[in-house]
């Protein structure tokens, strides 16, 4: 038995990422838990602000952002970026974010993130409540302690995820990808 509750954006988990700008002249980030992938070949993503955040500011002036994914240690500080406005305070002071730029000038990536994006705007859209910010991903930059084989460690990089109302530890793998769904018709898929 089901029960309707109305139209919800009930994809659940959301990552949790800090969706850093150039805003006003200096680097702000805000807490994103609505972002999500676009496409891979070139590689876009999404992220949704809601109208009066000071980081879309950013975003239509330099036309630029990045995506940084913290890591659990970095907890007080996502939480701290999400319910502080950029206009009132230097949250990357505040946070002592050590603060680097890759090719894009209006992307402020966070060292302490284990996984950081360089993104320029191709696409806003205005959805009602927030504007939707496609961007193509120019650069990705991995933390070094989070590899494994040349390849980038989910389980390593210590991720967590919003839903609702709380912080999420990222769970242990459980089936092998592209793998498991071929038991359903005897390994052949």
């Amino acid at each position: 038995m089901k029960k309707k509750i109305g139209p919800q954006p009930m994809v659940w988990p959301h990552p949790v990422v800090l969706v850093g700008a150039v805003t006003d002249g200096k680097p702000d980030f805000a807490t994103v838990a609505w972002t999500g992938v676009a496409a891979s070949t070139p590689p876009h993503v999404t992220i949704a602000l809601q109208p009066h955040r000071y980081s879309l500011r950013g975003i239509y002036q330099t036309r630029a952002f990045s995506i940084n994914i913290p890591s659990e240690d970095l907890i007080k500080e996502t939480d701290y970026c999400g319910i502080v406005s950029g206009k009132d305070t230097d949250k990357a002071k505040d946070c002592k974010f050590h603060v680097f730029y890759g090719e894009t000038k209006g992307a402020p990536l966070i060292e302490e993130c284990p996984v950081n994006l360089e993104c320029i705007v191709r696409h806003l859209l205005n959805l009602g409540s927030h504007i939707m910010v496609v961007g193509e991903v120019i650069e990705s930059h991995i933390s070094e302690n989070i590899m494994v084989d040349g390849k980038p460690s989910y389980e390593k990089a210590g991720l967590f995820v919003f839903g609702p109302g709380t912080y999420n530890r990222v769970g242990e793998p459980f089936a092998d990808a592209f793998k498991i769904g071929r038991e359903l018709k005897g390994g052949k898929a």
